[in-house]
């Protein structure tokens, strides 16, 4: 017996349309209300707390992206001499690439600006952004034992236990070579 044959475009006699392309684009400044608003609601606050400073990501460059006009993804940085540091990477539509977009975005603007390496920090529950970023060529350049502990110091709002129930304690650092 042979088995039908069915289309992916084709569920119960209806045509899907093809999901509308993402489209990327660099934050302006009639963005930043939406960019703060965002980080609050993605971050618990429009502050920042990583490597023992408070940044505030609205204020930064960055990318957005955008489906049929709505907001699935945002990536801020900052440049640091010769390294550009992703501040935030937010991908709203997960496993869509929208984070794979933005970091591409990311590494063009940074051989833009002549930077060597981007660099970004992570903390140690977060396993699924350690997978991400590694499958992306990012590799594990440093480990700050207890860092997020003294950053609870500056943002009080960063809890105690992250992704998975691991406790949240420290930061780990990966770079990536442009």
């Amino acid at each position: 017996m042979q088995r039908a044959r069915t289309c992916s475009w084709l569920h119960n006699g209806v045509v899907n349309e093809p999901e509308p392309e993402v489209r990327i684009r660099p934050v302006n400044e009639g963005d930043r209300p939406m960019v703060a608003w965002l980080v609050a609601e993605l971050w618990g606050s429009e502050l920042v707390a990583v490597h023992g400073t408070v940044l505030r990501p609205a204020e930064m460059p960055g990318f957005i992206a955008e489906r049929s006009r709505r907001v699935v993804g945002l990536l801020t940085y900052q440049l640091v001499g010769d390294m550009l540091e992703i501040v935030t990477l937010n991908a709203i539509e997960r496993r869509a690439g929208v984070g794979t977009r933005l970091i591409e975005a990311v590494a063009s603007a940074a051989r833009h600006f002549g930077c060597r390496e981007i660099r970004l920090t992570t903390t140690n529950d977060n396993v699924d952004a350690l997978r991400f970023y590694q499958r992306r060529g990012f590799r594990l350049a440093e480990l700050r034992p207890g860092a997020v502990d003294r950053s609870r110091q500056e943002k009080p709002e960063i809890p105690m236990v992250g992704d998975y129930g691991i406790p949240l304690h420290d930061e780990i650092d990966l770079t990536l070579q442009v």
